[in-house]
């Protein structure tokens, strides 16, 4: 896509970009910090990275083995 375009659609794009990104509001991370620690421990207990997926539930379980006889 940048290709197709000149250097000063480039820039126009950055520059709104830019503009975007200033607007946006911002919080002190000694503020969201709490809120995220939070959010993390509710969510465990679901969390299959560290619960664990059940065998029948397993997309990745082997079908079967390889017999070489």
């Amino acid at each position: 896509m940048a290709r197709d375009m000149s250097d000063k659609d480039i820039l126009k794009m950055e520059l709104d970009q830019l503009k975007v990104e200033v607007n946006t509001p911002r919080k002190a991370i000694s503020a969201t910090a709490p809120e995220i620690i939070a959010y993390v421990e509710e969510m465990s207990a679901e969390d299959p990275l560290i619960k664990g997926v059940p065998e029948d539930k397993n997309p990745f379980k082997e079908k079967g083995g390889c017999i070489i006889t």
